[in-house]
């Protein structure tokens, strides 16, 4: 059977003859299951070789206010909720909110606005932990004066609080 006849269509030149006609052999996933493995084995000399086949990943682009774009920065992301969390939040939890907001802007599309990024960060953040939110919140929307946290505080216990009857 040919690659073809397996549902693979890709044929790979061999590295010993140059042929671009092989069978898989053997197939399996890689590193992690980023990658699957296979085994091939070239039509033309016999000699088998491996070749790995990973998903290209999908660049995110954040559109800004200005108009500019720039690329995802997960760095970028992890040091402002660090900064809003600081003392209130672990490492792995703001490492799971990162990876989180990154999966969902990649899952939207290749191009996100950088107020969409801000809004993934307060979601999370108004449910894990109230006064990071504050904080993150403060920043975000530009609080100039205590009435800007005042307002904010009573959303917050409006949607955090369990109503009464």
């Amino acid at each position: 059977m040919h690659g073809r006849d397996q549902g693979y269509p890709l044929h790979v030149r061999c590295p010993y003859c140059r042929a671009n006609d092989d069978k898989v052999v053997d197939s399996r996933l890689a590193e992690e299951a980023t990658a699957i493995r296979r085994r091939r084995e070239c039509l033309g000399c016999g000699r088998r070789y491996t070749t790995y086949e990973r998903v290209e990943d999908v660049p995110v682009v954040v559109r800004k206010r200005s108009g500019s774009a720039e690329p995802f920065d997960r760095a970028k992301l992890r040091a402002g909720i660090e900064r809003a969390a600081t003392g209130r939040l672990d490492g792995p939890t703001i490492d799971t909110i990162v990876v989180d907001i990154e999966e969902e802007l990649r899952a939207d599309g290749g191009e996100v606005a950088s107020d969409r990024v801000g809004v993934a960060v307060l979601e999370r953040l108004r449910v894990l932990d109230p006064v990071a939110y504050l904080r993150f919140a403060s920043v975000y929307k530009g609080f100039e004066k205590l009435s800007d946290f005042e307002r904010e505080v009573g959303e917050l216990q409006k949607t955090t609080a369990p109503k009464r009857r």
